[in-house]
């Protein structure tokens, strides 16, 4: 079973780093400025801009 990528307000930090408000469908769904924080490992996420957004990792791209 694979690792969530996706988190509510509340939840926990399941490692270190940067996240980033996603729309609820962030495949498609642009957010203009959306809120990015960094968390410690077990730390809540904080409440977003509104209720139809999630808080997602940031991901760092690969230099080949």
């Amino acid at each position: 079973m694979g690792e969530r990528t996706e988190f509510e307000p509340g939840d926990k930090a399941p490692n270190d780093g940067e996240y980033t408000e996603v729309g609820e469908k962030s495949f498609h769904t642009e957010i203009n400025n959306p809120k990015r924080i960094t968390l410690q490992k077990g730390e809540s996420f904080p409440e977003t801009s509104n209720q139809n957004r999630k808080w997602k990792k940031l991901t760092k791209a690969r230099v080949h």
